[in-house]
């Protein structure tokens, strides 16, 4: 075949300008919104955390130990949020990402101060939604404690998101809706294209949803494919986060003592312990990372134990683990949680004496408390 005969070589679609469309504010509004939504959620449900797990003193009293189930729900949404909003920032970034290396950088004062406000935006959001994800599988690879970094640059972000929306504020409702001016006067052409990256986006956030939130959700637990705790898997059908070989804690033996401090102070063996009236309980145990599981626990009433120290009905008690180091070692509980028929030295779960690495011979187990305040291991309570 001569070279003028041959056939011309065959071109791929334009693909690459389709895609280069969709920067567009529409598409950045509605992704947007969806990410907005999940920082609101995460934000909301963390401070609650965050005031669970470090009130400050004048309200350790007042924090309500009803729902039992409410520490459950809120930090689960907080970390199905957060993944949830992997996949929303990425497409975020994805979509304005041209505006974000215009030339000159800086245009003027006002927008020097926009840019700088979405520098913030961007680094805080990037950081909460990785370090959370880090959390979560309990790896840290910094030299800065989390739990107040991630608290304190979750108020950095949710301040770069409102004045973000202070200032973008025209141009997102000029592209809210479909019908919104800014968004007729788009091209119709690309409305396909956009309604198919939403589509596939709202399919993304689906899935990381569906494979994560049976950690907490235990129903579809099944569908926990991603996570890095399961629903059942565990000593005694419950997970670990901190085993008793981590926190150099050693089987006890005949001469475990309780000791309750009080105007009456007292000890107790363990078949002393064992010989009080007994209550059975079912509460979860939910911990940080997004994971909780219903279990049912048998011990001792705290309520009991304080009253028979002489303790006053509102008081708080300190509880001292055996455990030999930890930023938990030892936790305060305020008198709302002491005086809850529902908290427990517990010192069965599901019908069978604790095992080591559950905190045998007694653990704290409490309603709306966060895991990491379960104590276990527990030798001493200390009336406030």
């Amino acid at each position: 075949m001569q070279p003028s005969q041959r056939r011309p070589p065959r071109r791929l679609p334009s693909l690459p300008a389709r895609i280069s469309a969709l920067h567009d504010a529409r598409t950045a509004t509605v992704v947007g919104r969806w990410l907005g939504l999940a920082v609101a959620l995460c934000f909301g449900t963390g401070l609650v955390s965050h005031l669970l797990q470090h009130p400050p003193d004048w309200l350790r009293d007042h924090l309500p130990s009803r729902p039992a189930w409410g520490y459950r729900l809120t930090q689960g949404l907080h970390v199905a949020c957060g993944i949830a909003a992997l996949p929303l920032l990425l497409a975020k970034l994805w979509t304005v990402y041209p505006k974000l290396f215009v030339w000159p950088p800086v245009r003027s004062v006002r927008h020097g101060l926009e840019r700088l406000s979405v520098a913030v935006l961007v680094a805080s959001g990037v950081f909460e939604v990785l370090s959370g994800l880090l959390n979560v599988v309990q790896w840290y690879p910094w030299p800065f404690p989390f739990v107040p970094v991630h608290f304190a640059v979750g108020w950095l972000l949710a301040g770069a998101v409102v004045l973000h929306l202070a200032v973008k504020w025209p141009q997102i409702s000029d592209h809210w809706s479909r019908h919104a001016p800014g968004t007729r006067r788009l091209p119709a052409a690309h409305g396909p294209d956009r309604r198919a990256l939403l589509a596939g986006l709202g399919a993304a956030v689906g899935a990381v949803t569906l494979t994560t939130v049976g950690q907490s959700v235990t129903p579809l637990g099944k569908l926990d494919l991603l996570a890095p705790r399961h629903p059942g898997h565990g000593p005694q059908g419950l997970p670990v986060n901190r085993t008793a070989r981590a926190a150099g804690v050693t089987p006890v033996g005949p001469d475990w003592r309780l000791t309750v401090t009080g105007p009456r102070p007292y000890e107790l063996s363990l078949a002393a312990l064992r010989a009080l009236p007994q209550h059975e309980v079912e509460l979860p145990l939910a911990c940080v990372e997004g994971w909780s599981v219903a279990a049912r626990w048998t011990g001792v009433r705290v309520r009991d134990l304080l009253r028979a120290a002489g303790a006053d009905p509102a008081a708080r008690v300190r509880v001292v683990s055996l455990e030999r180091s930890g930023a938990y070692r030892v936790t305060e509980m305020g008198a709302t949680y002491a005086a809850d028929p529902l908290t427990l030295l517990a010192l069965r779960l599901n019908g069978q004496e604790l095992s080591l690495d559950h905190g045998h011979p007694a653990r704290l187990i409490a309603p709306n408390r966060p895991g990491v305040l379960q104590t276990k291991w527990v030798t001493r309570l200390e009336v406030r």
